[in-house]
């Protein structure tokens, strides 16, 4: 199921937490879901965080304010 960042930004102010794939959302785009989930502290899982940078990760992390888990492991 594909949705748009929009429905994620929504789910994500209602206090829905989820799970993404990195891979298919831009930097700037995982910046705004994070910030949408800050403020009812839902938690963000981000998964296959290959080509993000540490600054785009740390901009991530400030726009979620703790909401924010990195999963660093190798995908399988």
């Amino acid at each position: 199921m594909a949705l748009s960042v929009l429905d994620l930004k929504g789910i994500a102010v209602s206090g829905g937490g989820m799970i993404l794939d990195a891979r298919q959302f831009t930097a700037l785009d995982l910046n705004s879901i994070a910030a949408s989930a800050s403020g009812k502290k839902a938690q963000i899982v981000l998964k296959n965080l290959q080509g993000k940078s540490a600054l785009d990760l740390k901009g991530i992390a400030a726009s979620g304010n703790g909401c924010v888990v990195f999963d660093f492991t190798e995908p399988t």
